[in-house]
């Protein structure tokens, strides 16, 4: 990869809900420690006024302004060369993702998104792994709540239950592990037309997805249960996170002989759980036809989201039980409001740490967040406020 770039990072998105978070967290973190920055973007009246409002952070270093547009692969192409790495808010990822995270590829740019799209995802890493791979672009989807705290949770479970059976038995054994998921905090419009959008294409998807590999890497597949190590009922969660848990299996191929992974969402009561699947089931109906999918969509706004106080109140903690050769460890990554606060500081300091930091795994193409930098990510994630802990 080119090591003249003019800037360390550029952040795709700033005048949107989620990237003016990302923007202030990144005039922050400018205090700390020193990098050339830019925030990109088509307004280049808001991204100004971006710009003012992170200059008037005390200490804080000013990012240049670039003006660049998804539609304009010219532009995307400039704006990658001109990064070490990049940061993108800029969703739907099905609809405006592809042509900057090709133009990461082919420049050998680190990339880092926050897509939650398993399509997209998908689509991606069967275009453009070879390509990243051959620059030594490391292409990083999902790199906020979906899916940094399962990924980094189930990282350092495995961590410590290798050091506790050694090396020799680790390898040999067959892993399996269960993730738990909970929180609570508000949604913006940006994020309620995606997930709407994604469920709409969820039944294409379904039927026309890729065949899970035959390989030494599976699915837990128990849909409901008592976990007495978090003392939460668990049922199934078909979301990105468990896809993303398993592909890091495969890229980092030290996951044990064998590894089987669950992802679920958790709750103490279980009739509250039972209510809470029960109403995005009907949310998911709902979707799967025009007339009420544009009712839906309508309900909240692309731009609008929660406020500071809501998301103050938010919270998540993200439970894993990882065993093998007899022996149970529970790790446990938790924090604030999971879909906006933390999600930006876990894009930021992913963001940074591709740009910035030595001692990162090998591989390259568009891999997960664990694949890309391991426990490198983990003091970040400490100093942005995140906890991790392990019994």
């Amino acid at each position: 990869m080119a090591t003249a770039r003019r800037f360390d990072l550029v952040l795709f998105g700033a005048t949107g809900f989620t990237g003016g978070l990302v923007a202030d967290y990144l005039a922050a973190a400018s205090r700390r420690e020193s990098f050339r920055w830019a925030i990109a973007g088509r307004d280049v009246g808001k991204l100004a006024r971006v710009r003012n409002r992170v200059a008037a952070v005390a200490g804080a270093s000013v990012p240049e302004i670039l003006e660049a547009d998804a539609g304009d692969d010219a532009s995307m192409a400039a704006l990658a060369a001109a990064a070490t790495a990049v940061i993108t808010t800029v969703g739907p990822y099905a609809r405006y993702g592809e042509p900057l995270l090709r133009a990461c590829a082919e420049n050998g740019t680190h990339y880092t998104d926050l897509t939650g799209e398993p399509q997209f995802v998908h689509r991606m890493r069967e275009r453009y792994d070879d390509v990243a791979r051959r620059t030594g672009a490391r292409i990083v989807n999902s790199c906020g709540f979906e899916s940094i705290p399962p990924d980094l949770t189930v990282l350092l479970a495995l961590q410590e239950l290798r050091r506790r059976v050694g090396d020799k038995v680790f390898d040999s054994a067959d892993v399996v592990v269960k993730g738990g998921a909970e929180g609570g905090g508000g949604f913006s419009g940006g994020t309620w037309h995606s997930a709407i959008l994604a469920m709409a294409s969820a039944r294409e998807w379904w039927l026309q997805r890729p065949a899970e590999p035959r390989d030494s890497v599976h699915a837990v597949k128990t849909p409901f249960f008592h976990e007495r190590h978090w003392q939460r009922w668990a049922v199934l969660m078909p979301t990105i996170d468990p896809e993303v848990v398993r592909h890091t299996a495969r890229v980092r191929g030290d996951y044990g002989h064998t590894f089987s992974y669950g992802h679920y969402l958790v709750m103490k009561n279980p009739a509250a759980l039972a209510a809470l699947v029960a109403g995005v089931g009907g949310i998911f109906t709902l979707a799967q036809f025009g007339p009420t999918r544009r009712w839906l969509l309508g309900r909240r706004a692309p731009g609008e989201g929660p406020s500071a106080g809501q998301r103050e109140k938010g919270w998540f903690n993200m439970h894993v039980t990882a065993s093998a050769a007899g022996l149970t460890v529970v790790a446990k990554m938790s924090g604030g409001d999971p879909g906006y606060g933390d999600t930006a500081k876990m894009l930021a300091e992913a963001g940074l740490c591709l740009a910035l930091d030595g001692n990162l795994p090998p591989a390259a193409g568009v891999i997960t967040p664990a694949a890309a930098m391991g426990e490198t990510l983990f003091p970040r994630l400490v100093r942005a406020g995140l906890r991790m802990e392990l019994r």
